[in-house]
């Protein structure tokens, strides 16, 4: 076996430097002095006998070379972590597992995803458990995912990251809503079916650039109404409910977002010419990830939902998980399209 010369160190080193863009930055994330850094980068270069940085005054860029080792490091020092976890729980059985949902799954479903992930496990079994479960936008959790900061991810929209395995998962409804009391409201209660032209001429209520939700919104809005003449920008769903319920506006929110409020009357769904609008929402992992009994079981779990066969992306069906593991999850099969659950 040949004698390896590089450190998981100088790796952790590289990849906070390629994150922060100098060795000063990243020598204060790491506790090293800023010296001590680029001699640590210097030193990867010369084992490699590659540059990874284009200089460019105090700022280091990462050049293809750097790009091309980014992820390889990252995975390395994702397994490296690992093993760290096993050894503080005491137990090769530790199981731990890091969870991102875009905000509407986060708030919503994964709840309930995870009361019935939990409640499969083995009653008795004195394996640990570590839950982390993070809450963002789409593209908030797709870099998460792409950096090894979160196992898998379930996001309300495409990922268009190279890096990441983009597995289809459920379907969700977008819905036109507006306040009861509203001109909309009282229209679509009165049997019409709301007009393009009055559509355009309303006042939107929209999520942030970047959010699962906006590009669902202007998937299902764009191509009819063209633009939105009148809107108001909102950073989360519950900001747009609530702004909708006091008439600011028309918004169209994910079903399970607003099922409450309708059922409530305190929203009316507004009935339009437009098509149903459907998302599809994904399941994200990285294609380096490194699988364990916890992901794999979760991954299952969350790909029959519906009590449909399990569908594990192909990445995390590995020879390093031992075959009781993964003898329950079979492979890739058609899938028919998939509904929310009942809210």
């Amino acid at each position: 076996m040949d004698v390896l010369r590089l450190t998981l160190r100088q790796l952790q080193i590289f990849v906070a430097v390629a994150r922060s863009g100098s060795t000063t930055a990243a020598s204060a994330e790491i506790a090293l002095s800023q010296s001590a850094t680029s001699s640590a980068v210097n030193e990867l270069e010369r084992l490699l006998s590659l540059r990874l940085f284009d200089r460019a005054g105090k700022r280091l860029l990462l050049n293809d070379n750097g790009r091309a080792l980014l992820p390889r490091a990252l995975a390395l020092l994702d397994g490296a972590a690992g093993i760290e976890q096993m050894s503080r729980d005491g137990s090769a059985q530790a199981q731990s597992l890091r969870i991102g949902a875009s905000t509407t799954i986060g708030n919503y479903v994964l709840p309930k995803l995870l009361a019935g992930f939990m409640g499969a496990q083995q009653p008795g079994s004195a394996a640990a458990w570590r839950s982390k479960v993070v809450i963002g936008n789409t593209a908030a959790i797709c870099d998460a995912v792409t950096a090894f900061e979160l196992d898998v991810g379930l996001i309300e929209g495409p990922s268009h990251q190279p890096e990441l395995v983009v597995t289809p998962w459920l379907q969700d409804e977008m819905v036109v809503v507006a306040a009861p009391d509203s001109a909309l409201a009282r229209s679509s209660t009165a049997g019409e079916r709301i007009p393009l032209r009055t559509l355009r001429e309303a006042v939107w209520l929209v999520r942030e650039t970047g959010s699962g939700t906006r590009e669902a919104t202007d998937q299902s809005l764009l191509p009819h109404l063209r633009s939105y003449r009148r809107s108001i920008e909102l950073g989360s769903s519950e900001a747009i409910q609530r702004a909708a319920q006091e008439g600011l506006g028309v918004a169209c929110l994910s079903a399970w977002v607003v099922n409450d409020a309708l059922e409530a009357g305190r929203l009316c769904r507004v009935s339009t010419t437009l098509p149903r609008q459907l998302r599809q929402c994904h399941l994200v992992v990285h294609r380096e990830k490194q699988s364990t009994p916890a992901l794999l079981a979760f991954i299952a779990r969350q790909m029959r939902p519906l009590g449909l066969p399990a569908n594990v992306p192909a990445p995390l069906r590995m020879s390093k998980v031992q075959p009781s593991a993964t003898r329950d999850y079979p492979s890739a099969r058609r899938r028919r399209p998939l509904r929310p659950p009942a809210h």
